[in-house]
């Protein structure tokens, strides 16, 4: 009986390998260049470092670089007539460019904005409004590079004026 369940455990595993190895691997090898933005450029390196790397499309020696800038809002928006609950939006912005140090041009292009909400806390000494800020940036930042990859996945790299 152990035999079977240790059986039926290994393929089991096997098939859930086999899957997850399925990722699609892009033949582009990019670098990151330097991203201002203090703690937010920061952030936003590390996670283009860390998703390329997943990909195998990190190499610091390509001949394409990214360029980006990224950059977040807020603002206060009381939500209802009696002033009971406001709320606070985090936007952020962020543009992409792929940079081609050999052609000496731009052969890709990406921008995008999004926006969350939170339930601001009535005293600003609360650690509670600066860690969701903090939150909200991260995962915005995380999207917009998962997005930002799975976009580039489709995309040939030619040097073209409009971009």
């Amino acid at each position: 009986m152990f035999k079977i369940k240790s059986l039926i455990l290994l393929l089991s595993s096997l098939f859930f390998l086999s899957c997850s190895s399925n990722q699609p691997n892009s033949h582009v090898k990019l670098s990151v260049g330097y991203i201002g933005g203090e703690y937010d450029g920061l952030i936003l390196t590390n996670l283009l470092n860390l998703h390329l790397k997943n990909f195998d499309m990190l190499d610091k020696n390509s001949e394409y670089e990214i360029q980006s800038s990224i950059s977040h809002s807020q603002n206060v928006y009381v939500t209802n007539i009696d002033n009971t609950s406001d709320r606070e939006k985090v936007g952020s912005s962020i543009t992409l460019k792929i940079y081609n140090k050999n052609s000496k041009c731009f052969v890709y292009s990406y921008s995008d904005d999004i926006s969350q909400f939170y339930i601001l806390a009535s005293s600003d000494s609360f650690n509670s409004n600066k860690k969701a800020v903090e939150k909200i940036k991260y995962e915005n930042t995380n999207y917009f590079v998962k997005n930002f990859i799975n976009l580039l996945n489709n995309e040939n790299l030619t040097c073209d004026d409009k971009k």
